[in-house]
């Protein structure tokens, strides 16, 4: 109760009011901004890894050539695998018959696993499944729009592959009917990836009967090493096996490590916070003196006084965190509205989707991250209080009442 009195300053001592409101607002916004942050980061992290799963499998057995389907058969047999998917991958030259070319990968993949993949089946926002068979495109809808391309439409590619013909040597040359338009969210595919079934990719290829690599899909990732291994002993020597981390080690290794240093550094916001209220307490501390000594002298204890400046100190850290844990929770559920929302109304670009490689913001909170965001606050604004509130206690009362 007397602290509360304490932090309720009257007009001639409104100063200290004010300076406990910016503590308190401080702890509020430093909590909240560390909270943002990391939910965008945990966010970016969840979305670009489920998506790169969703399009790619699990372990790859690379260059399998004309074995590829008893090797796919051997693999498909094994428990734990959900899915596996021989694929021709290579890169094309796109052109839409309007002046307009553009690098493209080509991917090839039988119909039959187009259907099942629910990241690729799942992303098709024009054109019917059905229509995905013989010399038929899907387009990415990023590229589909570059090129103006709609479903129905003709894209012309060219391979680098080389073929034989009584002029020499040309390259391979194809016209396709765009058949479907996909839109994972990821600009990487949206923008430059063209798939075709799987024959008509290995003929355009010039490779008929092999494939470059085999997806596996596993019914459950957590079982990785394990299948990996299994799957290495059943091929052999028949071709080479590795696993998503091997491609994209590096690229999430630096996401970790920037999440960790970017904890870091927001949890340094919350350090220079909890440095305005040790000011707010230290002036308390000096204004409360004759209230101090007064205390002292009707027989309160050393401890008692320290405890009710530590409660000041912890009552500010607490409401500030508090609130900047609201806050931050529930701007970053709703962060991809806002920004959305600022970039339309000052004409800029937040999020820049070449860079990210998602279409949107994506946001995760994650409680054992606010929770312990919660818990490194509380500590420091209880800390920040020791040193003033031992001030207080050691505050001599015959010397305040005789010097005032």
């Amino acid at each position: 109760m007397l602290a509360g009195r304490y932090l309720r300053a009257k007009k001639a001592e409104s100063a200290i009011s004010v300076t406990a409101w910016l503590a308190l607002i401080a702890m509020a916004l430093s909590v909240a901004t560390l909270i943002v942050v990391m939910s965008v980061m945990n966010g970016f992290h969840d979305k670009l890894l489920s998506r790169i799963l969703g399009l790619n499998g699990h372990i790859h057995i690379q260059y399998p050539g004309t074995a590829y389907g008893d090797i796919a058969d051997d693999v498909r047999a094994l428990p734990g695998v959900r899915a596996v998917v021989p694929l021709v991958e290579g890169q094309a030259l796109a052109s839409a018959g309007h002046g307009t070319a553009q690098g493209a990968m080509l991917r090839g993949i039988a119909p039959a696993d187009f259907a099942q993949q629910e990241a690729l089946a799942g992303a098709v926002v024009a054109g019917d499944l059905a229509d995905f068979t013989g010399p038929a495109v899907a387009v990415g809808l990023g590229l589909a729009r570059q090129m103006g391309l709609r479903v129905g439409g003709t894209l012309a590619l060219t391979s680098p592959n080389m073929r034989t013909s009584p002029f020499g040597s040309i390259p391979r040359q194809g016209r396709y009917r765009v058949a479907l338009l996909f839109e994972t969210g990821m600009y990487e595919y949206d923008t430059g990836f063209v798939l075709m079934p799987l024959e008509t990719a290995q003929r355009f290829a010039g490779e008929p009967g092999t494939v470059d690599k085999i997806d596996v899909f596993l019914s459950n990732i957590k079982d990785l090493d394990a299948q990996k291994a299994a799957v290495a002993a059943i091929v052999g020597e028949r071709a080479q096996v590795y696993d998503w981390r091997y491609i994209n080690k590096a690229f999430f290794d630096t996401l970790q490590l920037e999440s960790h240093v970017m904890f870091l550094i927001l949890s340094l916001i919350i350090l220079i916070s909890v440095f305005t209220i040790v000011a707010t307490m230290v002036m308390l501390v000096k204004e409360k003196a004759p209230d101090i000594a007064v205390l002292r002298t009707m027989g309160a204890s050393r401890g008692a006084v320290l405890r009710v400046f530590i409660a000041i100190g912890g009552a500010i850290g607490l409401i500030g965190t508090a609130a900047g844990a609201l806050a931050g929770a529930a701007f970053a559920a709703n962060i991809d509205t806002i920004r959305k929302g600022l970039e339309r109304a000052f004409g800029v670009r937040l999020w820049d989707v070449e860079i990210r490689g998602l279409t949107e913001m994506p946001a995760i909170i994650d409680p054992a991250e606010v929770g312990a965001v919660a818990a490194l606050s509380l500590v420091l604004s209880l800390a920040a209080t020791l040193y003033p509130a031992w001030r207080a206690a050691k505050t001599d009362p015959v010397e305040v009442l005789r010097y005032g």
